[in-house]
């Protein structure tokens, strides 16, 4: 066991902090009890700070810390892209995609999907959602974070991720968004504080004590293939990262997708205040993305000149936090259990809200009391990290680099969302039917894709069935003769403005990514 009783000390004080917390904000009034708007939408009452801590603490889990400091043992600062292209993608979904959003004052995806749609298209992509959350995304984030628990207290990786669910489950099974939410401004500060630690000695030891500018300096100069942000044909890994289309092609579509259309991600926004209040959460998100490279490549990166053996690239961040002294190393440990924590509840939580909403109440129950509903809810995040736990391992563990099967695994079906919403924001004449074909045609593309032209990286094919599912939407809403429809989004209705604090915040996250891609192009 690498923990000694001070580190494990510092995380019982974080844990029973964290669960005290969770349970104060949960706490109902007297004579009140929760209903739906208070489970699944935190009775529309988050603040822009929360907003953003939760976004950020949503996102940043196992799969990215440990996942893509893998990758950047592997790749290097080039898959940062991902973070760093993200920061403009929030700012986008904040202006144009989520006034639509509010003005509809939906709880799901889906049920914007039935609203411009139809109940076929609302039905199919709650179920596909469903089916990521909890067989992808779940057991993405309890293998690899048990796989560190494993590392650092020497316990079987089941116990690991029975802990890890049952603490995730502890407090957002009751409590719902609302406790998700705030305790996530813990879990971000613990995040940020234990990545910078970890950063910090890495490059410390580097320099053989001579400080971090100059252990940066010399990971310049021993890995400088590492700090390619675009890649060239030639190197091995421009399959998953293939050079310029990174910044042109199918990463917006990815990006979109997970930051506008993903429930967990999202609902956050939908919980808002207002909507000022939500686009400052996004833009404050936008700006710490920006930073996060930081905390989750770099002791990748650090580990090709400090652990270069390691059997599997994904032990490249554990294998930094070794050099932390006990005490902090319990800080960086209790920071990697809070993001992992922090992720579970958010899935577990909109996997409850996409079922309760959109599969019980409008299938099975469409009288059901609030109190049914979140009693349902409860029930099925309950159910849902079971299930993870038990496939968590035959289905993720084969994997070499685990950030990179995620990626691939929704690659599949993301161009087909991205059209199904574009086209449903946009186009008055889209209909239900070029909908479903975008759906099918997505999955449909990528296979054949992956399995008859398997040269073709899967950025670019991302990109490529992008377009495809686009001209297919659009001739078919053509063969059914183009006309508008009555259930099209009313853009007259919803307001594009924004604060001048919003488009001043906007311009300094492009000018900071032109600064960085001009560095290390």
């Amino acid at each position: 066991m690498i923990l000694n009783g001070l580190d494990i000390g510092v995380l019982v004080v974080y844990t029973l902090v964290l669960l005290g917390v969770a349970w104060w904000v949960s706490r109902d009034e007297k004579g009140h009890e929760k209903n739906a708007n208070d489970y699944f939408l935190a009775s529309k009452s988050l603040p822009w700070w929360a907003i953003g801590a939760s976004l950020i603490a949503a996102n940043i889990s196992a799969e990215q810390i440990i996942g893509m400091s893998g990758s950047g043992y592997v790749i290097g600062m080039g898959i940062a892209a991902y973070e760093l292209m993200a920061a403009i993608t929030l700012i986008i979904i904040a202006k144009y995609f989520l006034p639509i959003f509010l003005a509809k004052g939906i709880y799901t995806m889906p049920q914007f999907l039935e609203n411009r749609y139809d109940g076929r298209v609302r039905t199919v992509m709650a179920i596909f959602w469903l089916a990521l959350y909890t067989f992808v995304n779940l057991t993405s984030v309890l293998y690899l974070g048990s796989l560190a628990i494993s590392q650092f207290l020497g316990v079987d990786m089941l116990y690991g991720m029975i802990f890890l669910a049952l603490f995730s489950m502890t407090y957002s099974i009751y409590g719902g968004l609302k406790a998700v939410a705030m305790t996530d401004i813990i879990q971000v500060v613990l995040l940020v504080l234990g990545g910078l630690f970890v950063s910090y000695l890495a490059l410390n030891q580097i320099s053989g004590g001579a400080g971090v500018v100059s252990g940066f300096s010399t990971l310049l100069e021993k890995a400088p293939e590492k700090f390619d942000m675009i890649l060239s044909p030639e190197n091995p890994s421009y399959a998953n990262l293939p050079g310029i289309s990174v910044l042109i092609g199918g990463l917006w579509i990815m990006n979109i997708s997970y930051w506008g259309f993903n429930q967990y991600i999202i609902q956050r926004a939908l919980a808002a205040k207002s909507i000022q209040e939500a686009q400052k959460g996004m833009a404050f998100a936008a700006y710490v993305k920006l930073f996060v490279p930081i905390i989750v490549v770099l002791p990748g990166i650090c580990a090709v000149v400090l652990a270069p053996d390691l059997s599997k690239p994904d032990q490249a961040y554990p294998e930094m936090m070794k050099l932390l002294p006990h005490g902090l190393l319990g800080v960086a440990f209790a920071a990697l259990v809070a993001a992992i924590a922090s992720s579970l509840s958010s899935m577990s939580n909109s996997v409850s809200t996409i079922f309760t909403m959109d599969i019980y109440k409008k299938s099975f129950n469409p009288e059901a009391s609030e109190h049914k509903l979140v009693f349902v809810g409860r029930l099925t995040a309950t159910i849902a990290m079971i299930v993870a736990v038990l496939l968590a391992k035959p289905l993720v563990g084969k994997s070499e680099q685990a950030f990179q099967f995620i990626q691939e695994f929704t690659g599949f079906f993301t161009p087909g969302i991205v059209v199904i919403f574009l086209f449903g924001f946009f186009w008055k004449k889209a209909t239900a039917a070029s909908a479903l074909t975008a759906a099918i045609a997505s999955v449909t593309f990528s296979w054949l894709f992956k399995l008859y032209i398997p040269e073709v990286p899967f950025m670019d094919r991302v990109g490529l069935v992008f377009i495809l599912c686009c001209v297919l939407a659009a001739a078919v809403t053509y063969l059914g003769g183009a006309k508008d429809q009555p259930n099209a989004v009313d853009l007259n209705g919803v307001s594009f403005s924004t604060t001048s604090g919003f488009n001043t915040a906007s311009l300094g996250v492009v000018l900071v990514l032109i600064v960085i891609y001009a560095t290390w192009w």
